[in-house]
């Protein structure tokens, strides 16, 4: 049977979707959004922008409301929830589009190495196999990076969505930022032990390598610019980590009309989670010369995830020209880098810790305002954005969900000075 197939039934669930889609993006509240994320990510804004990000609690919220009964289908019914379901339950800044998005098939395979992950009952804990362990033995193993698009995949895919709902809601080609996370994809092939071992063992082998991940990287992209594969990062589309692309310094869908774009005019993100552990020096050394090189590809660059920035800030983050947005994470020095950002041209993107919601069946509001109120001092004159990102449970409480977004307004509303 065609991967793509949608039963008749199946279709009928998927238009029902459409249509609520549809009718939550013309809300008022919802344009009025879109209005106020543009501001925001032009450091104009008059307020934070929040989001609760659904992904890794969505078991609790999807499954149980899924009708259709193919896998294709119900792998879109799940989207189409994705697209509105934070305008339905929570009240927060997601936008609900007016559209609905499809991406390229395209793909980009480090070294051409296949990785392996071993999983546990389902659980979010995984394992990869290790593909590299000694660097210097094994470095054979590091072919040359492979990349391509599906074009005919792609078309198939889109077709059968139009087909679907497309009458109601529109089917749209629609590209995230560049995402590269070059340590994330070292320690999926080789243990985060092993890393270290390796560059202590093995410096200017594990830079080589380091050197050629960027140098592949960047033949991946201008695979993309010779295809005409990069599309706009101007509106709703996934900045990663929870935020969004919203801006006017970019160029947009007219001038991609006139024009093939390069990565120069699309949202770049990157992070380096992994390298917690090596000293800001290290990092220095091993890590950002890669990292620089890629980062200069983008027009405007978002950075980091749960690593703290902090340490790295004045060597190196610091020093990226395009940056606009950084992380500040559970286990960054909120004070030291809301004093470095105070004025700038870089949002203090907040991430707060995940427990707060996600421990326990009851919501420590006293906890919760506390938190926010340490941030919103030390964000005072900054550009905030608030993404509350890996919580994988909410014990099932949507109301829980809602109240939390609603304290972190309150407390907005009742301190934030900007």
């Amino acid at each position: 049977m065609d991967e793509f197939y949608i039963s008749p039934k199946d279709r009928e669930v998927l238009r029902e979707l459409a249509k609520k889609q549809l009718e939550l993006s013309q809300a008022e509240k919802n344009k009025k959004r879109i209005g106020e994320w543009y501001e925001h990510n032009s450091l104009q804004g008059k307020r934070p922008m929040i989001h609760l990000e659904l992904g890794t609690f969505a078991q609790e919220i999807i499954p149980e409301r899924l009708r259709c009964e193919g896998e294709f289908a119900r792998q879109i019914e799940t989207e189409l929830y994705s697209n509105f379901l934070n305008q339905e339950l929570f009240d927060d800044d997601r936008v609900t589009p007016d559209y609905f998005p499809i991406s390229y098939d395209t793909w980009f395979t480090l070294f051409d190495i296949q990785i392996q992950v071993r999983r546990l009952n389902g659980s979010v804990g995984h394992e990869f196999e290790p593909v590299i362990e000694d660097l210097e033995e094994d470095y054979g193993k590091l072919k040359k990076s492979t990349y391509g698009v599906n074009l005919e995949r792609t078309e198939k895919r889109r077709a059968a969505l139009e087909e679907a709902f497309g009458d109601i809601l529109p089917v749209r080609l629609n590209m995230g930022c560049l995402y590269s996370v070059p340590t994330q994809m070292v320690v999926h092939f080789m243990k985060m032990e092993q890393m270290m071992y390796n560059i202590y063992d093995y410096p200017e082998l594990f830079k080589e390598m380091m050197d050629r991940i960027a140098d592949d990287t960047l033949e991946y992209y201008r695979f993309l610019e010779d295809n005409k594969l990069i599309l706009p990062t101007v509106a709703g589309e996934s900045l990663g980590q929870g935020s969004w692309c919203y801006n006017h310094e970019l160029p947009g869908w007219e001038e991609h009309g006139k024009r093939p774009f390069t990565t120069k005019d699309v949202w770049g993100f990157m992070d380096s989670q992994e390298t917690v552990g090596l000293s800001p020096a290290m990092y220095e050394e091993f890590i950002f010369p890669c990292y620089q090189k890629i980062a200069g590809q983008y027009g405007l660059l978002s950075y980091g995830c749960c690593e703290p920035v902090d340490p790295i800030w004045e060597s190196c983050i610091s020093k990226l020209d395009n940056l606009r947005k950084v992380s500040i994470s559970p286990w960054c020095n909120e004070e030291y880098m809301g004093e470095r950002l105070a004025g700038s041209k870089i949002i203090f993107h907040r991430k707060p810790s995940p427990n707060i919601l996600g421990l326990g069946t009851v919501l420590d509001e006293d906890a919760l305002r506390a938190a926010m109120r340490k941030t919103l001092k030390a964000a005072q004159g900054c550009k905030l954005e608030i993404t509350q990102r890996d919580v994988y449970t909410i014990n099932h409480d949507v109301g829980k969900a809602k109240r939390y977004v609603d304290i972190i307004k309150e407390e907005i509303e009742n301190h934030w000075k900007g």
